[in-house]
């Protein structure tokens, strides 16, 4: 079998009945699926919603919370109920679960992101089936943009996954959107995903129990295939889908990996390490970059937007905005701001030292 290891990412709408409890014979059919998998020999890691909607049906609420403060109570409620339902499915068959609750700050930090690592790859040689959330209760940031694809997309990156397996209540991408168009078809395969994919994906949202919409999920593709890793959308209501998309059979929407695989340090800076600021390039430097496999020289910048230090992670956008590479900044947005436009004879003249002569330099640089 050519999938050794998979992430499945499970969102609330699964889940969820109408009134926000969590319906334990959905889960419960889930985790027969993942565990019909497991045993096959494939690893897997499985990124589950559903602690806020789980504590809005403890705490009866009518809706799910808007107010910041009330979603972290929920999910608070909430993520222990989960587990346990989990704990109590996967122990029919004897398969130990681990839960981690994670925040950016186990991807952005550098040390926090190869531990995390080390300890998905213990528990998965332990034969455990770690349980992934984010940590709603702490992080608030990932409460006020809200969706877990981002999230499954960083796991599997981070654990050098096979598929990456994303399970919805649609059937995958359409050509148009489905609850408008009786004639948008399902998209089988994406080579590339472009501006027009993502286009196409729009921005609709999920139930009112979960968050993100298909765009969430198109983006969580893009960044999990440039780092070698295929992705599947496809609706998980039906039994013993999971199984027939880690035999290959054609269910929802296949995203293609990328040809080159990025190292472990590569795909940090460009998916784990959170961005400080942007830099915006002339035409020649963006050329250099982009085609000359040249670093980034101050003589190529136009502008430095935002505030951040030396060694921070920077975006790189062309003269149209665009965004074509990210990489760890050699001075910090203060001293680029100074030497911007400028040789790099003239640094030392400017900033009084000459620590470092690219602004970012192509080893610490990944195009996108």
């Amino acid at each position: 079998m050519k999938n050794k290891r998979i992430v499945v990412k499970i969102g609330t709408n699964l889940l969820a009945n109408n009134d926000g409890t969590i319906d334990s014979a959905k889960l419960g059919r889930l985790a027969k699926d993942i565990a019909e998998v497991y045993k096959s020999g494939i690893e897997v890691i499985l990124v589950s919603s559903g602690a806020i909607a789980c504590g809005v049906g403890r705490l009866k609420l009518k809706k799910r919370p808007t107010e910041l403060p009330e979603k972290q109570a929920a999910a608070a409620v909430g993520q222990p109920l989960l587990m346990k339902m989990y704990e109590e499915q996967f122990s029919k068959y004897a398969i130990p679960v681990a839960q981690l609750l994670l925040t950016w700050e186990d991807f952005d930090n550098r040390n926090r992101y190869i531990n995390t690592r080390n300890t998905f790859l213990s528990l998965l040689k332990l034969g455990a089936i770690p349980i992934v959330n984010e940590n709603d209760t702490v992080s608030t940031e990932e409460i006020k943009f809200g969706e877990n694809d981002t999230l499954s997309s960083l796991v599997a990156i981070k654990t050098e996954a096979d598929m990456l397996v994303i399970l919805t209540d649609v059937g995958g991408l359409y050509t148009q959107d489905p609850n408008k168009d009786k004639k948008a078809q399902i998209i089988p395969e994406v080579k590339k995903i472009t501006d027009e994919i993502e286009k196409i994906a729009g921005s609709s949202r999920g139930s009112v129990f979960s968050s993100g919409g298909m765009l969430s999920k198109v983006k969580a593709a893009k960044m999990a295939v440039k780092s070698g890793v295929e992705t599947v959308i496809a609706n998980g209501c039906s039994s013993g889908c999971l199984q027939e998309i880690v035999s290959g059979k054609a269910i929802g929407t296949k995203f293609l990996a990328g040809d080159k695989v990025m190292d472990s340090r590569k795909r940090w800076i460009a998916f784990g390490a959170k961005v400080r600021g942007r830099i915006l390039v002339d035409s020649g430097a963006a050329k250099a970059v982009l085609e000359g496999g040249k670093s980034l020289l101050p003589s190529g910048i136009v502008f430095v937007e935002g505030i951040f230090g030396l060694g921070d992670n920077v975006s790189i956008a062309g003269a149209d905005g665009k965004e074509i590479a990210r990489g760890l900044a050699s001075f910090s947005s203060q001293d680029l701001n100074k030497i911007k436009g400028k040789k790099s004879s003239e640094i030392s003249k400017i900033l009084g030292k000459t620590d470092y002569t690219e602004a970012v330099n192509r080893d610490n640089l990944v195009i996108l």
